[in-house]
């Protein structure tokens, strides 16, 4: 913890000195039909889609830091950028998707402010004893292979290459990718992952239309996130038409430049620009 100290001031006194940007861009989910599919980033992780009618919200952080919580205080990293939207600047969502247990993925207190009895919380597997279950309509935990049917919705979670322990001690949580299907529509959600073969199971004869990818934080942590390009290799794999990448831009997670990944994407993509759903926090995609 000493060697720590001077670490953690040195980030706080940058912090202090660099405030918290307002993202360019805002969407307007209430302008959303209930036919298709429609998605907009709200930052990090945090997706809010509306597929044909039934709203969504993957990994839900909408706190200003994130990290462990002293009670009056948490310790860890500063949002670079605020979400799109908060809580309550959307509608109650009917399904909450909830990858793995990891303090920038599972915020406790952004959890809180969307609970609902209206909503319901998939979760990886031994990772709802972290929520106040009761305060929702339904908390659903699955394993790899399991999948659960909420309305015109199925969900079901695959393996992904990353590990589920929020602190030290608590190996034994699981931890996600999703396949969100309507009879209309499919979407991956990557979740967190290092390079893994397992989306090429997720393959089917049904194209996947949006695949939410993780594209940041793989310098120097390769064995756990994937580069951008690693990330089109696996949405290829999975069969799908447009990426949506998140997991950048938002926190300082890792040592590549800011703009790093979404340009890598870019780049990799070379002229199917147009599979890039969208590349900025707050930007819309309709499909």
């Amino acid at each position: 913890m000493r060697r720590a100290i001077p670490f953690l001031w040195d980030q706080y006194s940058r912090e202090r000195a660099n405030p918290v940007r307002e993202p360019v861009h805002r969407p307007r989910p209430q302008a959303w039909g209930d036919k298709g599919l429609h998605a907009a980033w709200l930052g990090h992780s945090t997706v809010l889609l509306k597929i044909d009618g039934v709203t969504v919200l993957t990994d839900p952080v909408f706190s200003n830091r994130i990290g462990l919580s002293l009670g009056v205080a948490t310790v860890g990293p500063r949002r670079l950028v605020a979400p799109a939207l908060l809580a309550g600047e959307f509608a109650t969502p009917d399904i909450v998707l909830i990858s793995h247990a990891h303090m920038d993925h599972f915020d406790i207190p952004s959890l809180r402010a969307l609970e609902s009895p209206q909503t319901r919380v998939v979760t990886a597997w031994r990772t709802s004893d972290l929520l106040r279950v009761k305060r929702y309509g339904a908390v659903q935990e699955l394993r790899w292979g399991d999948s659960t049917r909420i309305g015109e919705v199925t969900v079901r979670a695959f393996e992904v290459n990353h590990w589920g322990a929020r602190m030290q001690s608590d190996t034994y949580r699981g931890y996600n990718g999703y396949v969100i299907e309507t009879p209309r529509h499919r979407v991956i959600f990557g979740g967190d992952t290092a390079i893994t073969d397992s989306f090429r199971r997720v393959r089917t004869s049904r194209a996947v239309d949006l695949a939410l990818m993780p594209v940041g934080a793989y310098n120097p942590w390769l064995r756990a996130h994937c580069t951008p390009e690693q990330a089109l290799r696996m949405a290829d794999d999975a069969g799908a038409e447009q990426i949506l990448p998140i997991h950048h831009q938002t926190f300082q997670l890792s040592r590549e430049p800011y703009f790093e990944p979404i340009e890598r994407l870019a780049a990799a993509l070379g002229n199917r620009q147009e599979r890039l759903a969208l590349s900025g926090i707050g930007e819309e995609v309709h499909i």
